[in-house]
């Protein structure tokens, strides 16, 4: 590269690891790279809160596998984008988040919005660098994705101080670092095999990150050819698809009780990408006797959140341990279909949409969701995306809506509000072909809404289903076990969501009786596939009916 400063190296990097996009809440501590942008193939997508601009980054690595880019700047924007780097440290997400800092000779000085880096964020990403050699500037943003997607996932954090990014640099940019996925030797494969031949209730759990759609098609054909159940992770629930022969379930919030007996049951359990955690765990009670055997298949070598019995390690991504078993027949299909096929029926029943009559007890002026979502999935395509954050409401999605690819489930295991909608408009730039459908809860929208004016701006368009039912409805379920009867500080007064969507340039609706629901659904849909607009129908529920 030609004489130029740090920032324009930063980005010409960028675009030398295949960044197509990155999501930016300005501030005058990054300028520099802000330039760099100015001419660069790099898409700039101007975010409303770094919230939501971090989200949208750790959205992108979810659902593309490669680190999503967000920047913000030094102080409150560092903090405003924290929670999203939580939600990719507990999920093994790949993402770097730059930061601005102040300049060198200011820091220690309690200078304007100065913070610690290593201080903020080091609990919570795999790495916190901090740009003090501009000439190094190309080196510590190939470090930065290499740390990000090599293996166990995760956030990086690269601080960038103001004086530095803008002092002049030469020479030639750090071609992106090779990641390696790990591989099954002659012995695991054996030891796989093994185990099976034994196994009288075999069970594949699958999830986590370093998936490819080519990896979980072929886990998918090795289960259904040996007739190997499948249980997923929770929020994990689109490596096998939705109506596969194999797949009986997700662990975590909002499960079945026959999903848990077969984690419960199996004599032998193979976790693919997933660990058993603390929510598919059940809070660290479930399958947690050190005589279960257990083949964790991770390429985390520190096996970080794990629990219960470790039988064998093998360190090899998802990808890799599908390569391994394509080809392996068992031939115990037979042996195992009363096993098999007893948890499918149960999946397939749990899943099922409820029957008109249990849709009709809801009160004058609200909707059923069960009414609502039997007109949508009538209207899905089967490559449709699905975004959500936390709250009773996403039990809706998880339970009901099919994922039938992968990737096509986007949502947080550390229960993080807010995520839905910045996630969406990640999804829909990445893979604007595809239908991207958000389900969000009043409380859960507002907090990071105003994204949908981002998408407008960029040309993202999505459904948004906002499910109002008044209050934090998960926190009133904890209240009325502990406190019954005594809610306090859960309700909410909501705006009009509809009218809302339409201020920011997109199509609103408002569903207060079933019988509204395919109309509008119709409606909806048009204006996100046809005029390319984000639509967002405001379902007016009953609480009583927040859980399926």
């Amino acid at each position: 590269m030609n004489e130029q400063h740090a920032g324009q190296a930063i980005i010409d990097t960028l675009v030398l690891h295949g960044v197509e996009r990155v999501f930016v809440v300005p501030g005058e501590s990054f300028l520099a790279v802000l330039d760099g942008l100015y001419e660069s193939p790099v898409e700039t997508v101007v975010c409303r809160h770094e919230g939501g601009a971090a989200y949208m980054a750790e959205a992108h690595g979810k659902f593309t596998g490669r680190p999503g880019v967000a920047m913000v700047t030094r102080g409150p924007g560092a903090a405003n984008a924290l929670v999203a780097l939580h939600a990719a440290w507990q999920d093994a997400v790949p993402m770097v988040l730059f930061v601005g800092l102040v300049p060198i000779a200011d820091r220690m000085r309690e200078s304007f919005q100065e913070f610690d880096p290593h201080a903020w964020f080091g609990t919570q990403c795999k790495r916190v660098m901090v740009l003090d050699e501009a000439e190094r500037a190309s080196e510590v943003v190939a470090e930065a994705f290499f740390a990000a997607g090599s293996g166990r996932p995760g956030p990086v954090v690269v601080g960038l101080p103001e004086d530095v990014i803008t002092r002049p640099v030469s020479g030639v940019l750090h071609p992106p670092l090779p990641v390696g996925e790990g591989a099954l030797s002659s012995e695991d494969l054996e030891a796989v095999c093994a185990a099976l031949s034994e196994a009288r209730r075999p069970l594949l759990f699958v999830g986590g990150q370093r998936w490819t759609p080519e990896a979980a098609t072929s886990l998918t054909r090795f289960a259904e050819q040996n007739g190997i159940p499948v249980v997923q992770d929770w929020r994990a629930a689109d490596r096998v698809p939705f109506d596969s022969p194999v797949n009986c379930g997700w662990l975590g919030y909002g499960r079945s009780d026959a999903t848990l007996a077969l984690f419960e049951e199996a004599d032998v359990l193979i976790a693919v990408g997933a660990l058993p955690t603390d929510v598919p765990s059940e809070g660290f009670t479930a399958r947690q006797g050190h005589d279960r055997l257990n083949i964790l298949v991770n390429i985390d070598t520190g096996l970080r959140g794990r629990s219960g019995a470790v039988t064998r390690h093998l360190i090899a991504s998802p990808v890799a341990f599908a390569e391994a078993v394509a080809g392996l027949r068992l031939g115990r299909e037979k042996e195992w279909d009363a096993w098999r096929s007893g948890g499918r029926a149960a999946q397939q029943s749990f899943t099922a949409l409820p029957v008109p009559e249990a849709l009709s007890a809801t009160r004058p002026g609200t909707a059923h969701m069960g009414a609502v979502l039997g007109e949508l999935v009538k209207r899905l395509p089967d490559d449709a995306v699905f975004t959500f954050g936390a709250g009773n409401h996403c039990i809706w999605a998880q339970r009901y809506l099919p994922t039938r690819v992968f990737p096509s489930q986007l949502s947080t295991r550390n229960g993080s509000m807010g995520y839905s909608v910045p996630a969406a408009v990640s999804a829909s730039l990445a893979s604007p072909e595809r239908l991207c459908v958000v389900v969000a809860g009043d409380g859960e929208f507002m907090m990071n809404g105003q994204e949908i004016a981002t998408a407008v701006q960029y040309g993202a368009a999505m459904l948004v289903l906002v499910v109002d039912n008044g209050r934090y409805g998960t926190i009133c379920l904890h209240q009325e076990a502990q406190f019954p009867g005594r809610a306090s500080g859960t309700r909410l007064a909501n705006p009009d969501f509809a009218a809302l969507c339409r201020a920011y340039g997109g199509h609103g609706e408002t569903v207060a009786a079933n019988d509204e629901a395919a109309g509008a659904i119709e409606r909806a849909l048009r204006a996100v596939t046809e005029w390319r607009r984000p639509a967002l129908i405001h379902i007016v529920t009953d609480p009583r009916h927040d859980l399926p």
